[in-house]
């Protein structure tokens, strides 16, 4: 069961938890939006926590799993972190606290400074029988899983003995059986791991973190008020009380801290631990030191306590803690029970568990780089917001799959600038052409009210033509048409036209026989016009012009009825002087034969053209 884990709902893609964790355990892929937590190189710290401002982030739950142990027929030992002295600062006195735990359905419990005790006297043997070999204290769970994972060179030189937690265990089953159920309640998320990895007497059953505790305070309603006082079981610590701080294991061991004569280094938190890890693996023969870390700042801040904690006040309730413990203490017994289960054996093994990733292509790092923007100087520069040390780390997590070019502040700043600077371009060009529109909407405006009036216009004159005049489709529908041609159709075309002005849409096909309305189909098919074509309609002879007004699509007619008596004198008119043109040519060269008879024909023809073209004389009454 993994012991991170994201919930994508309520994760608000900030990436901090990313940028946070100090070995990359948490990747974002490029096709992916969530961060995902990569199990198996995860070394429990609980980082991540508390830096997820949405919670998004949570460690698995023990509460059920306790709450079993605690139903069964099985006794069941709680063994409470010394850390719970900073952290249960509102519980005024210590021996409420501990009638709680037993409220909860405990038989036993016990306080891990006793445990503390047994493993820094381990501690002073190893550092004052120095045989050349430096160590470094395998107290902190997180620590241990680091260097397993991500320095297994360095495994070897993690210090062979129990954690405190495990050396209690082994104490309480010692004490009250082997078949004791065993829950540790303490500041760390990583020891819920750790708890697991034994089989003997050392092994832990269940893990809660005092979060958790707490959590089952409120369940089952359990308050200081209800309950009497209630001392520790047996065996009781001395000075181990003092290791929630970093240098309280070292106190316990009696081990001198001073500078000139001091054989131990302690370093804590997240940084100066992974500083001083690289620095013992590249320089331990120089500094010639054992090391004491501590991931956090001590076990005060574990990730498992209650957020908002302030590292200087519970240093101090830590310290108020044990002088109160060690006023009345009891020295004698200390050393028989020191004697008593110091026979236990604490030695332990760890395991190389590499997690490191292969070092990416060069070729695919500059990619990266120059992508960035970060393609010179990128081992000297580096802000840190992506998490990464420098610029080259970053694009190396990038190139492993476990970081996006989104994460680097500089660049998604710049993108984001470039981004303002175009949007704010777009948006002059937007303002621009929403100004050239609305003057465009205003001549087209403009526009379709000058064609409404053109259109209105040319019906009116089309109405106000003597002619028929008629417009029609590819398809022979027609489009628009005059008075004068609907009149010229028969009776059923007129009473359509009262129903459909103009007759729009009406099949032409159904308006005027075959041999009328094919020479409309020439026109449009073959693109030629018709000009003073003669066609019998209805016993009317008829002057026909058709004309393409668009290629292949709209074709107009011109309609003229002969025998209307204007038209007809018109069109004699027209066709003499056609004859006229036509021969005048002729007349001239036959002149030349019969001089003067030439021009006496010539001016008989006009004198007939004229005579047409004179208006008629009215009648006289009476005539």
């Amino acid at each position: 069961m993994a012991l991170i884990n994201i919930d994508n709902e309520k994760c608000n893609l900030s990436y901090s938890c990313v940028r946070i964790c100090p070995v990359n355990a948490i990747k974002v892929e490029a096709h992916q939006d969530y961060p995902e937590i990569m199990h198996n190189a995860c070394i429990g710290c609980g980082h991540c926590l508390k830096v997820c401002s949405p919670g998004a982030i949570s460690y698995r739950d023990s509460k059920e799993e306790t709450k079993t142990l605690l139903a069964s027929d099985d006794k069941v030992a709680a063994i409470c972190g010394p850390s719970i002295s900073g952290e249960f600062h509102d519980i005024t006195d210590y021996r409420k606290f501990v009638d709680m735990i037993r409220a909860l359905g405990f038989d036993y419990v016990l306080e891990a400074s006793f445990g503390v005790d047994l493993v820094a006297h381990r501690y002073n043997d190893l550092f004052t029988g120095f045989k050349g070999k430096y160590y470094i204290t395998a107290n902190c769970p997180a620590v241990v899983s680091y260097i397993e994972k991500f320095h297994p060179g360095l495994t070897d030189n993690l210090a062979p003995i129990v954690s405190p937690m495990i050396a209690t265990t082994k104490v309480a089953r010692k004490k009250y059986g082997n078949g004791l159920k065993v829950v540790y309640i303490g500041p760390c998320v990583e020891t819920k791991r750790e708890g697991k990895r034994y089989r003997d007497d050392g092994r832990v059953d269940s893990v809660l973190t005092f979060t958790e505790l707490r959590e089952l305070f409120t369940e089952y309603d359990i308050t200081e008020k209800k309950v009497e006082f209630s001392d520790f079981d047996p065996p009781i610590g001395f000075k181990g009380s003092l290791y929630p701080i970093s240098t309280g294991i070292l106190e316990a061991a009696g081990i001198d801290q001073g500078l000139l004569d001091g054989k131990v280094i302690t370093a804590e938190g997240r940084n100066s631990m992974l500083e001083a890890v690289n620095q013992f693996e590249k320089h331990i023969d120089n500094i010639k030191k054992h090391f004491n870390l501590f991931y956090n700042e001590g076990c005060i801040m574990g990730p498992g306590t209650s957020r908002g904690g302030e590292k200087f006040r519970r240093h101090a309730l830590v310290i108020d803690y044990a002088k109160k413990r060690l006023k009345n203490f009891d020295s004698r017994k200390w050393e028989k029970d020191m004697e008593e289960f110091g026979k236990l054996d604490l030695s332990r093994k760890f395991k190389k568990d590499d997690q490191r990733l292969p070092y990416p292509d060069e070729d695919k790092i500059q990619e990266i780089l120059q992508v960035i923007g970060k393609e010179h100087n990128v081992d000297e520069i580096g802000c840190a917001s992506c998490g990464y040390t420098s610029c080259r780390d970053f694009a190396v997590a990038v190139a492993r799959g476990l970081a996006k070019t989104e994460m680097c502040l500089t660049f998604t700043l710049k993108n984001r600038h470039d981004y303002i600077k175009t949007l704010r371009d777009t948006n002059q060009k937007l303002a621009e052409t929403q100004e050239a529109l609305k003057k465009s909407e205003k001549n087209a405006r403009r526009d379709q009210q000058l064609a409404r009036e053109s259109f209105e216009t040319t019906r009116t004159m089309l109405e106000k033509l003597p002619s028929s005049v008629v417009l029609v489709d590819s398809e022979l529908k027609v489009i628009q048409a005059n008075k004068s041609f609907i009149n010229m159709l028969d009776e059923e075309a007129r009473m359509i036209e009262d129903i459909i002005p103009g007759l729009e849409g009406a099949d032409l096909k159904t308006l005027l026989p075959y041999n009328f309305y094919n020479l409309f189909s020439y026109v449009l098919n073959q693109d030629d016009n018709i000009v003073n074509r003669d066609v019998h309609f209805n016993e009317i002879l008829y002057n026909v012009s058709i004309f393409t007004i668009r290629k292949n699509k709209v074709v107009g007619a011109v309609i003229r009825d002969l025998y209307v008596p204007e038209v007809r004198k018109e069109e004699v008119i027209k066709r003499v002087t056609d004859v006229i043109d036509k021969n005048l040519e002729l007349v001239q060269k036959i002149g030349f034969l019969l001089g003067e008879g030439a021009s006496e024909t010539e001016a008989m023809l006009n004198s007939i053209i004229e005579s047409y073209k004179m208006p008629e004389k009215p009648e006289k009454d009476g005539e």
